[in-house]
């Protein structure tokens, strides 16, 4: 899995853009030749870039077969680099350790924080998965309670796109 997140370049901005139907809804993908920099899921009908025309790379064409085997149940893992070129060093780093989550994986909140050396940060901790650039690829939706409940998910239709993604993966949760 080629998902962990590359630290980020001095200047750089997408230059492809490519939107795919799915079951959660019309997700919108941007890369700039070192890797993908964002997944958005539709919310309310909407993508951030809807007003673009999409402009197809050979790799967003690939991490849009890559999802859709995903979401099909036939691929549990992505191949494809991640180019975080936002986001705070505490941001980077939860996002680094979630990459490292694999198909079916979950953790609280509260172990993310440990496993990154910031126990008691659970609200920081919240605040950086649901900053996520690039969801599904990188598994912020594996992210529960340490109760297994779903406490908040800030993508598509929010919690019930949360619990399809966790469904899907054949995770409990409450």
């Amino acid at each position: 899995m080629d998902s962990t997140p590359k630290q980020p370049s001095r200047s750089t901005t997408a230059n492809a853009l490519l939107r795919l139907p799915s079951p959660i809804g019309r997700l919108e993908l941007t890369a700039d030749d070192e890797g993908i920099l964002s997944l958005s899921i539709e919310t309310d009908g909407q993508l951030p870039l809807d007003a673009r025309a999409e402009i197809p790379s050979p790799m967003l064409r690939r991490a849009g077969d890559q999802l859709d085997e995903y979401f099909a149940g036939t691929r549990q893992s992505f191949d494809l680099p991640v180019h975080l070129i936002r986001g705070t060093e505490f941001q980077r780093s939860v996002w680094a350790r979630l990459a490292t989550l694999t198909f079916g994986d979950v953790i609280s909140y509260g172990a993310l924080g440990s496993a990154i050396g910031r126990v008691g940060s659970g609200r920081a901790i919240g605040g950086a998965v649901g900053a996520n650039p690039v969801p599904i690829i990188i598994g912020c939706h594996r992210v529960l309670a340490s109760s297994g409940q779903i406490t908040g998910y800030s993508a598509g239709r929010g919690i019930p796109t949360k619990a399809w993604l966790l469904d899907h993966e054949g995770i409990r949760h409450r």
